[in-house]
Formats: C-alpha cells, sequence, structure tokens
C-alpha cells in the first residue's frame, strides 16, 4: 500500500473554476487513474489556498475538498486554514464535524510562534487531528522564508499530543530541520505528559542533485530513528496528476532507501509510504518503540 501525502486540489484558480469544478466524478475517477499509474493507492487532499482563494469562504473551500475526495476510502481531505483570520477557530470546529482529516498551514505572514497560529494549533490538537506545515523556501511572491525556518517550529513544542509534520525537509534547510526533529523526538520520550511528535514530510523540496545526500543525512549521519516518522509525498495536484513525476521520484527514493536502510528494509519502506500517514492521521494505533540517541552515548 503507497500514498501519496502531499497533493494540491486546484491550480490557477480561474481555470479552476471553469474547468475543474463541472465535472467532479470525472476529475476524481483521472486523479485515482493517475495515482495508479504511478504505483500509489491513493492520497492526502489538501483544499485550496485561503490565500489565493480570496473570494471563497471557507465552507466553499471545505466542500470542495470534501466534493474532490467523494466517498473513496484512499482520498484522505485536509484543509488548509489561515490561522490570521477571524473565524480560523470556528473553521476547524466545522472541519472536523464535515469529517476532514486534517489541516494545512503556511506560515506566509506570520511564525509558527504567533499566538493565533498557536491557538488553533492547540485546538487541531485537542480535535485529535494533525497539522501539516510548508517549511522551507517557499514559493509565494513574499518575503516569507524567516518564516519558515524549521527553528521557528520549535514553539510547538508546548502543545500537547500536536501531531505536525514538517513539508519538503524544510529545503535548503535539511541540516536544521534534522536538529529540529532531534529536539521534538528526545521531548517526545522525555515528557510522554507532552508528547507532541514531529514528522517529516519528504516531498521535493530537495532537487534531485541533493536527494541522495538529504536521505544520507536524515537516514545514516544523524543517527536518529527515523523509521516511524518520515512521509512521502509528491507536491502534484488534482488536476492533472503528474504520474511520471511520482513514478520518478519513489524510483529515486527507493533505490537511496534501499542502499541506506539494510535492516527490515520492506519494513521501513511501509512505514515511510503508508504506515506513517496512517499513525499522523489518527487513523492507526500502532505505538512505535523510539530508540532516543542520549548526550554521551
Amino acid at each position: 500500500m503507497r500514498i501519496d501525502a502531499h497533493i494540491h486540489t486546484g491550480l490557477d484558480p480561474k481555470d479552476y473554476r471553469d474547468e475543474y469544478l463541472k465535472n467532479p466524478e470525472g476529475n476524481r475517477a483521472r486523479l485515482i487513474e493517475g495515482l495508479r499509474g504511478a504505483g500509489l493507492d491513493g492520497g492526502v487532499i489538501i483544499s485550496v489556498d485561503p490565500l489565493t482563494f480570496r473570494d471563497w469562504d471557507p465552507e466553499q473551500r471545505l466542500e470542495d475538498v470534501l466534493r474532490t475526495c467523494g466517498s473513496n476510502n484512499n482520498l484522505y481531505p485536509f484543509y488548509w486554514i489561515n490561522p490570521l483570520e477571524s473565524d480560523a477557530l470556528d473553521q476547524i470546529d466545522l472541519a472536523v464535524e464535515k469529517g476532514i482529516n486534517g489541516f494545512k498551514i503556511i506560515c506566509s505572514e506570520f511564525a509558527p510562534s504567533n499566538e493565533k497560529c498557536l491557538l488553533a494549533c492547540e485546538k487541531i490538537a485537542k480535535m485529535g487531528k494533525p497539522v501539516l506545515f510548508h517549511s522551507g523556501i517557499l514559493w509565494d511572491g513574499m518575503p516569507s522564508a524567516n518564516f519558515n525556518k524549521p527553528s521557528n517550529f520549535e514553539a510547538l513544542i508546548e502543545i500537547p499530543k500536536l501531531r505536525f509534520c514538517l513539508a519538503h525537509v524544510s529545503w535548503p534547510w535539511c541540516d536544521e530541520c534534522i536538529a529540529v526533529y532531534g529536539k521534538f523526538n528526545n521531548a517526545y520520550y522525555t515528557r510522554p505528559d507532552m508528547s507532541c511528535e514531529m514528522f517529516i514530510d519528504v516531498t521535493p523540496g530537495t532537487p534531485r542533485g541533493y536527494r541522495d545526500e538529504v536521505f544520507t543525512r536524515l537516514l545514516d549521519w544523524s543517527t536518529y530513528e527515523l523509521r516511524y516518522n518520515l512521509i512521502f509525498g509528491t507536491d502534484c495536484n488534482t488536476v492533472n496528476y503528474n504520474t511520471s513525476w511520482a513514478k520518478e521520484w519513489q524510483q529515486r527514493d527507493d533505490a537511496i532507501y534501499r542502499r541506506l536502510i539494510t535492516e527490515n528494509t520492506e519494513d521501513f519502506l511501509e512505514h515511510v509510504y503508508y504506515k506513517n500517514i496512517m499513525r499522523f492521521m489518527g487513523l492507526s494505533d500502532e505505538k512505535p518503540a523510539k530508540s532516543i540517541p542520549m548526550v554521551g552515548e
């Protein structure tokens, strides 16, 4: 079983309105066909961007992603929320009530430590849902890099039971992302009352030529246990799912994984491509036994 955990809904707002919305069933069928062509069984579908689709009200954006997924059990809707909006907390209630599997936040205009962002994450955690964050350089046409450096996400460590994921291995700050993961992994072990857990989404991000180095840093040099916290994604979209892109990144990643992971390799792959995203969404009761490197060891 393989899941693409990072698929966007729509592209350009005008093209999306004029073409895609006319035939949700046919579009869903094409998406599933594209996924299967890439050897994938389903995906996480992220709703349209609240900054780009400013004239859509929250319920429109929510209903659109739910309609995109339909009743397919292997398509999992995530709702993209802007915590600065005055009704953000109400949007969280509505999304959970409607059956959303998780939330997406991009810090284009605010830091993760922003009070409204922390309040939104605290509420999401209390509802038992996860948050997928963009991390790293952001192609948003705005001066947002300082908001998206991985060390800024340390602020989330005080939110009990939060499950969050940093996408793109925080490219180009991959070493910083690994260090922050180490911090959260240690806190997960030493502060079981908090149990805030960090995942890493390996969606590119990383240019092709850097992939081997980044994975080597993650899985060999860092000595951190990442078998249970890496998640695969592509950054493809639902309008025209790029099957060849999805196949290419899986083939490249699989070759690197098989070189670096010499023990229980198939189990590792199953976790990266399926089990970890299910646990991230709260749809698995797996309780991994992690090894936590300690100072002086």
